[in-house]
C-alpha cells in the first residue's frame, strides 16, 4: 500500500507540473531542470553542516538563474554556499540575498507565507494584454518580495505595481528576465 501511495503523489505531480508548464514561457525541460537544480542545491547545502548549522537559506531556480534568499550567521558562510551553487553546472546566474544576522523566526516565516499567498493574489487581478500571473515567481522574505519570471518590461512593471501595494509589503526586488513585449490585440 506505502508503494501505492507513492506512485499517486508522482502522477499527481506530474499533472501537476505539466499544467504549470502549459502557462509558463520555459519549456518543459527548463523547468524540470530548475526543479533538479533547487534539489540540488539543497543537498549542497545539508552536505556541508558548516554552512547549513549557521544558516536557513532558500533556493529558487528560475530559467537556471539561482535567487538565495533566508540567513547565516556569518558572511563566510552565505557566500561559500553561493560559490558553490554557482559551480552547478546548469546555474547560469546567482542572485545572493541572503542576509546576515539571526536567523528567521517561525513567526516571521508565515508571517512570509501569508505575503507571498497574497501577493499571489494581486498579481492575478493585473490586466493587461497577454499577462499570465503563473508566469511570475513569488518569493517573500522578512516582508521583502522577490519576483521572477520570464515577462516584458510592461507586464514586469504591472506585478510589481499590485505587489507594492499588498499589506506586510516592505520592498519589492525584480528578479525578472524580459522577454519582448506581446502585441496588443487589434480592435
Amino acid at each position: 500500500m506505502p508503494l501505492l501511495q507513492g506512485c499517486g503523489i508522482l502522477i499527481v505531480g506530474g499533472v501537476a507540473t505539466g499544467a504549470a508548464v502549459i502557462y509558463d514561457r520555459r519549456d518543459s525541460e527548463t523547468v524540470l531542470k530548475d526543479q533538479q537544480i533547487e534539489f540540488q542545491a539543497m543537498q549542497l547545502l545539508s552536505q556541508n553542516q558548516d554552512i547549513s548549522n549557521q544558516s536557513r537559506i532558500a533556493v529558487t531556480s528560475y530559467n537556471r538563474t539561482v535567487l538565495l534568499t533566508g540567513q547565516a550567521k556569518t558572511r563566510g558562510a552565505a557566500e561559500r554556499f553561493a560559490d558553490l551553487v554557482s559551480r552547478m553546472p546548469e546555474v547560469r546566474r546567482v542572485v545572493d540575498e541572503v542576509t546576515i544576522g539571526p536567523l528567521a523566526s517561525l513567526t516571521r516565516e508565515s508571517e512570509d507565507v501569508l505575503v507571498t499567498s497574497r501577493v499571489k493574489l494581486a498579481i492575478n487581478e493585473v490586466d493587461y494584454p497577454g499577462f499570465d500571473a503563473m508566469r511570475v515567481k513569488v518569493v517573500t522574505e522578512a516582508g521583502v518580495v522577490y519576483l521572477m519570471g520570464l515577462v516584458s518590461p510592461n507586464e514586469a512593471d504591472a506585478a510589481v505595481e499590485k505587489a507594492r501595494y499588498v499589506p506586510g509589503v516592505k520592498k519589492v526586488i525584480k528578479v525578472f528576465e524580459y522577454v519582448p513585449p506581446t502585441s496588443k490585440p487589434s480592435t
